[in-house]
């Protein structure tokens, strides 16, 4: 209790949408909770007894709140002073109090509970005790990977479906932050895979995520390359994604067994029992352009008749990140895959956008929320519509359609990454995955679905939620004129860090001098830092000189709400072919914040396991299978009939018809999507969507060709020489004589923005030298000097 300045406070008054309340607030040290009674002293029962009141409750986690401002005034205005909470939950309340001593005691509490407590341990989560009859469930077991793994037919006792299980990882040496059990391709080795991981942005190489149970096709997921401005190569790499692109090839004839020889189409799969489609009568006219836009650059011709999908397996890597993004990586050692050394596969962009924009995103909606606890006016809408939040999901649930019919339709495999592979990558895994099997859309099978794709699978919970909280979201408004209120806690490199991001600025305008993403250059989803298990890319927090843990927030980022966001979308079009309604998800979102249970408390597997979370805090799924009739969509219909309109395995996002998900912003679907269902007033109610005709699809590669925005200058290579980075037997390649002029000129650019920074004329030429020497002096100045989050 010695954060607690003040734990009980009488004659509070809480403002709510407009309407006030008086009660009493109470300050523990995991929760906030406001108690009233309602006005009338008591009412009558249904057999006419007089029956007093039960006192009602607000009960708010510290964790869950986003931003807490202090509103103090002097005695003599005989106003109170204010209290105001935002929460990640989308609750806003006000406390109004008369003192300005209790007031700031109040604040200072709060403040303390909230960003202070230094470690994970001290959460809720570690405290907390059940009451039945969720005591007696252990959602812990709910997942089994092994299980799993079977159910989509991979086991060590089962036919050999092109898959096994390694063990390389069991003790999570090999890439800390993935799941102990990897699933590959039979025919690739430990040994290769020990080489192929080398070339992977963390460790992170393909590993299959699903395997589709009528045509034996995989998505599998990963990170970035390290390509760099050298094009390095590595041919563990390539052996390991053709083998996953090959996997298909044993179960059409022993003779295809052999890799096919350089710029040939790998074998075709399985027609399964799927039934053929044609693009003009399954898809609209974006999805028909897009598997246009990848069929033509996989160099096949439009037959005269029509088209049946499967009959052509065009293998795809996914690479969600913009273009311009993803060569600019390529001046820190990283980058996309250069195709000519991939010729069995396309490559498409997704161009969706990195943590920071979407975390601007969301605060833009809250702007137009933030006065919801002193008016009952509606949010404006044209505000909502330029914080471009449903543009962001539109595009997410456009690339999931093309992954989806990718492997549904069009029988080819996908590999998909982003820059680490634990953001976007788990975004467009865990929902095409939602799109292609009927168990995900159970109320078991989601959950399944989140240990898999999001737990397992290392995307960083705690880094992204900032469950410890930050000062930079506390505020005293009469003391912000004093123009101190938001200085950086790394105060002393803050000019150092503006200079560098200067610098990179600059070549970044060269690369693409009509980038509106406003993604920074380093488009990594965590700061920029030397590629080791020791980078706090893979920590939960920052720590302080005091040896205790607080959040960065330029991190933080609502990834996991984007999924449930995109969720509810698919929910909304398909009502009837999910089990669980649309509650689970708010209540899902709401406990990912509340840090009542330890399931995301962590970034990784191994994480957790060295917490040992298991055996000292609750898991979630608790919550939720304690009261699954809560959860339960009573439209839902378990039927599934390929030749059934309507039940079919398959569902398509409508990426056209997102719409605001007003039940988790605690509004009406009216004063958030407008009065008319009909389309026309949709379009209307969300004016960024209503003359949609941008897709998902920003470009797409070959090892011959290249249709879109700038993916062929920017990342073809060519010509020989080059670094090794993979291991014996891997050989490299430097940029091809069209693409040098491209690089040479980017590198260019960053010279100089480097020597403006007044390093010496030493400093400008470490980017022409050799990119091992270069990127190793770059790195220490970052790590050392500057410790700079790009933005």
């Amino acid at each position: 209790m010695e954060r607690t300045r003040i734990a009980k406070a009488e004659g509070v008054k809480l403002v709510r949408r407009g309407q006030q309340v008086e009660g009493t607030l109470h300050l523990t040290p995991h929760h906030l909770i406001f108690s009233h009674t309602p006005d009338s002293s008591s009412t009558t029962s249904s057999s006419g007894k007089s029956v007093t009141a039960r006192p009602r409750e607000l009960w708010i986690t510290y964790p869950i709140i986003q931003n807490c401002t202090l509103r103090t005034t002097h005695p003599t205005s005989h106003q109170p002073s204010s209290i105001r909470l935002r929460c990640r939950d989308f609750t806003f309340v006000c406390f109004c109090l008369f003192g300005e001593k209790q007031a700031r005691d109040i604040y200072d509490s709060i403040k303390a509970w909230t960003c202070k407590i230094g470690r994970i341990e001290k959460l809720y989560a570690f405290t907390y005790q059940p009451q039945k009859p969720e005591k007696e469930v252990n959602g812990w077991d709910h997942y089994d990977a092994k299980q799993e793994w079977r159910r989509l037919g991979i086991s060590e006792k089962g036919a050999d479906r092109g898959w096994r299980i390694s063990n390389i990882n069991t003790d999570y040496a090999f890439s800390p932050t993935y799941p102990a059990l990897l699933p590959v391709p039979s025919s690739i080795s430990d040994n290769t895979l020990n080489y192929a991981g080398k070339f992977r942005s963390r460790i992170r190489l393909p590993v299959l995520t699903y395997l589709h149970s009528v045509n034996n096709c995989s998505i599998t997921r990963c990170s970035q390359p390290l390509v760099g401005v050298r094009q390095n190569r590595s041919i563990q790499d390539e052996k390991l994604l053709l083998a996953i692109f090959s996997t298909t090839q044993s179960h059409q004839s022993p003779s295809d067994n052999s890799p096919t020889a350089s710029g040939s189409q790998t074998p075709r799969s399985s027609q399964g029992d799927v039934p053929s489609l044609t693009p003009e009568t399954s898809f609209g006219d974006t999805e028909a352009l897009e598997d246009e836009l990848i069929a033509s650059a996989s160099g096949q011709e439009k037959d005269e008749g029509p088209r049946v999908y499967g009959a052509q397996q065009h293998n795809l890597i996914v690479d969600a990140r913009p273009t311009v993004n993803a060569f600019a990586m390529q001046a820190v050692g990283m980058g996309s895959e250069n195709m000519d050394n991939y010729p069995f596969a396309t490559k498409a962009y997704l161009g969706i956008d990195n943590i920071h924009v979407m975390r601007d995103s969301l605060n833009k909606v809250l702007d137009t929320l933030k006065e919801s606890d002193l008016t009952p006016l509606g949010p404006n809408r044209d505000a909502l519509a330029k914080s471009g939040w449903l543009k962001h999901i539109a595009n997410m649930l456009d690339g999931v359609g093309i992954i989806a019919r990718q492997v549904g339709i069009q029988h080819s495999h996908v590999v998909i990454h982003c820059s680490d592979g634990w953001d976007r990558t788990s975004q467009l895994s865990a929902l095409s995955q939602l799109c292609l099997d009927p168990y995900y859309r159970t109320l078991d099978g989601f959950i399944v679905l989140i240990e898999k794709d999001w737990l397992s699978f290392g995307h960083m919970f705690a880094t992204r939620a900032g469950f410890l909280s930050s000062e930079k979201w506390f505020h005293i408004e009469n003391e912000r004129i004093g123009g101190t209120e938001h200085k950086s806690v790394s105060s002393n490199n803050t000019s150092g860090g503006n200079a560098l991001e200067n610098a990179f600025l600059s070549a970044k305008g060269f690369f693409n001098k009509d980038n509106k993403s406003r993604d920074s250059l380093v488009d990594s989803d965590s700061e920029m830092n030397p590629m080791d298990e020791s980078s706090p890319a893979r920590k939960a927090t920052s720590k302080t000189s005091t040896g205790k843990h607080t959040t960065k927030v330029k991190e933080t980022s609502p990834m996991f709400h984007q999924f449930l966001d995109a969720t509810y979308q698919l929910l909304s079009q398909y009502p009837d072919r999910f089990q669980f309604n649309e509650r689970f998800l708010r209540r899902l979102l709401y406990h990912l914040y509340s840090c009542q249970y330890g399931t995301f408390l962590y970034n990784s597997e191994r994480d957790r396991r060295d917490a040992k979370i298991r055996d000292r805090t609750r898991s979630v799924w608790d919550y939720f299978l304690a009261r699954r009739e809560q959860f339960l969509n009573p439209t839902y219909n378990p039927n599934v009939d390929d030749n059934e309109r309507g039940q079919e395995r398959l569902i398509f996002p409508k990426a056209g018809k997102v719409k605001w998900w007003n039940e988790v912003f605690g509004r009406t679907d009216a004063e958030m999507n407008g009065l008319s269902p009909t389309t026309q007033s949709n379009a209307q109610a969300t004016p960024e969507l209503g003359q949609r005709t941008s897709m998902a699809l920003t470009g797409v590669e070959t090892a011959e060709t290249s249709v879109g925005l700038g993916a062929s200058s920017a990342l073809g290579g060519g010509g020989d020489g080059g670094s090794d980075t993979s291991g014996s037997g891997s050989e490299a390649k430097s940029p091809s004589r069209n693409n040098a002029p491209v690089l040479q000129g980017g590198l260019d650019a960053l010279s100089r923005g480097v020597g403006a920074l007044g390093l010496g004329k030493g400093s400008a030429g470490n980017f022409r030298r050799s990119e091992d020497e270069g990127m190793r002096e770059m790195r220490v100045m970052g790590a050392r000097e500057m410790d700079v989050e790009m933005q």
